[in-house]
């Protein structure tokens, strides 16, 4: 067995697309087109608007806070146990207020809804 960490004090700092108090500890890279990562949003954080490279699942594990696509003027609040999903190409943000914990994966032709229920379709 091997023990490993993607606490705070592993993970650097986001500050690209005006990003404020978000850090990143990335978690695996598979050889296909996969990604994961545990994203560290601060208190009164911003993960500035940027579009999604390919199909991103931004699942909440602790905290709570917000979300907008490419259409939303509006912030849509979410929280632990609750994901957000951007196909690629698709403009977006987060931050929160009190802090939130997010584990992010990045893939080609994700589906989320396949396994998921839907909690609403923005």
């Amino acid at each position: 067995m091997k023990l490993f960490r993607f606490d705070q004090q592993v993970a650097s700092a986001i500050e690209v697309y005006d990003s404020v108090n978000a850090a990143i500890a990335r978690i695996v890279r598979t050889q296909g087109p996969v990604a994961i990562g545990c994203i560290r949003l601060g208190t009164n954080s911003v993960l500035g608007y940027h579009p999604a490279v390919v199909d991103q699942l931004f699942l909440v594990v602790d905290g709570e806070g917000w979300v907008r696509g490419k259409d939303d003027t509006e912030r849509v609040s979410i929280s632990a146990g609750q994901a957000a999903f951007w196909v690629a190409g698709e403009g977006h943000e987060s931050g929160s207020d009190e802090g939130m914990v997010v584990m992010v994966i990045e893939g080609e032709g994700l589906n989320p809804e396949r396994f998921m229920p839907l909690l609403e379709r923005i």
